[in-house]
């Protein structure tokens, strides 16, 4: 479910925080998948990066497009890497609480399309992303209008 689609009008942008962007059903890896797995995930969901958990659902790293373009580069046949090896370890991460303007600074600044969103014990709980945020604003400011 993406929970920005539950952001209704007349909100402080500002005042928002990850829990309310994020979509919290993510479709989530093992280190023992392969890359064709993966790359059959992303083409299929229409998403960039896939977040690789172990088997509590604590977060090991993220799998990007880039990973998988990078092993066909290097010759190396999708089916035959597994997400561990491909994966970027300990990737950025925000909380549930963390406040809009530092997912926006941490989007902006290290060139993400999307984080994970991780709760105190690090287990991976949904993924906030660009278009998450922007829709959140546009529902944030959305007037809304009461007919009788």
């Amino acid at each position: 479910m993406r929970r920005v689609d539950y952001i209704v009008g007349a909100r402080d942008f500002k005042t928002l925080i990850a829990e309310q962007f994020m979509e919290d059903n993510v479709f989530a890896y093992r280190p023992e998948d392969d890359g064709e797995r993966l790359a059959q995930a992303m083409t299929e969901g229409g998403f960039g990066s896939v977040p690789i958990v172990d088997h509590n659902r604590h977060l090991l790293g993220i799998v990007s497009e880039f990973d998988l373009l990078k092993a066909l580069n290097e010759e190396k046949p999708l089916a035959s890497v597994k997400a561990g090896d491909l994966m970027t370890p300990n990737p950025i991460t925000v909380s549930p609480e963390t406040p809009t303007m530092d997912i926006l600074q941490s989007l902006e600044s290290k060139h993400l399309i999307r984080m994970p969103v991780v709760n105190e014990e690090g287990k991976l709980i949904g993924v906030v992303a660009r278009r998450d945020v922007l829709q959140g604003y546009l529902n944030a400011i959305r007037v809304t209008r009461i007919f009788n």
